[in-house]
């Protein structure tokens, strides 16, 4: 594989491309002069040419850290120091850790989605192209908030569910989650699919002070009010949403349904 398509596309060597310098060791001839800078050969290396500049795969390294959100350890080996308050050294030959061997399957499986799978999209923008940080925006494991929600409540309960957001949504400015109403939605309706109910119905309330003015909000609270059998309750909620959206026809036929149709 060429350089530039790697560095292409891990789309993040230009960020970081100061990070780290070449290593190298200068190899003499047998009889004692000095020769050129030689790179030291490589120790298991699979996936990237043999060929690549040390400093360029570093750089390609630390984008991985960037875009997962992770250190070096993450993917390999730590040998423990000699002496006591000494630093861990970093044993990259080593194929110990499934993360490493994971990382490899990914890379694979971008070349795949970039050179074969996008490359058949029509009039495709040769722009777009799929990475690391695509997916994973600084999370070792990639996700949605939805996903966050609805493994929260299924490991701890709505209120932790709900508190974490709020953490979330305060402390998170890197774009690694949506914020918006949407992915509120698709949680509260995969927790009320599940027979989680009443932790959808506390997600779409905390999702009403965040968007105070969405009718969708009300029609799926009055979605859930009724198939729970509660006619009055799912009446407030549709005609909330009413007052919000007048005139859309899927509140007109939810309220006419259970006998209240709007004037």
């Amino acid at each position: 594989m060429a350089l530039s398509a790697v560095v292409r596309r891990l789309a993040l060597s230009v960020i970081l491309a100061t990070a780290s310098a070449p290593i190298v060791t200068r190899a003499f001839a047998q009889g004692g002069g000095g020769g050129p800078p030689q790179q030291q050969p490589y120790e298991n290396l699979k996936y990237f040419s043999k060929d690549l500049p040390r400093d360029s795969l570093f750089t390609i390294m630390r984008g991985f850290t960037y875009a997962l959100g992770v250190k070096c350890a993450f993917c390999h080996v730590e040998e423990e120091p000699a002496q006591a308050g000494g630093r861990p050294r970093l044993k990259p030959a080593l194929d110990d850790k499934v993360e490493k061997r994971t990382a490899r399957f990914m890379l694979a499986m971008v070349d795949t989605l970039n050179g074969v799978t996008l490359a058949k999209v029509p009039q495709r923008h040769e722009a777009v192209r799929i990475t690391c940080v695509t997916c994973h925006r600084g999370s070792p494991l990639p996700g949605t908030i939805e996903t966050v929600i609805t493994d929260a409540v299924d490991q701890f309960g709505a209120d932790s569910a709900i508190a974490r957001y709020r953490k979330l949504r305060e402390n998170m400015g890197n774009g690694r989650y949506d914020f918006s109403e949407y992915p509120l939605s698709v949680a509260a309706r995969t927790l009320a699919g599940r027979g989680k109910a009443d932790a959808a119905v506390a997600i779409l309330t905390m999702s009403q002070e965040y968007n105070p003015n969405s009718a969708d909000v009300d029609m799926q609270l009055g979605d859930i009010a009724e198939k729970q059998g509660d006619k009055d309750k799912a009446v407030a909620r549709y005609q909330a949403a009413w007052t919000k959206r007048p005139n859309d026809p899927r509140i007109r036929a939810a309220l006419t349904r259970l006998g209240k149709p709007p004037a």
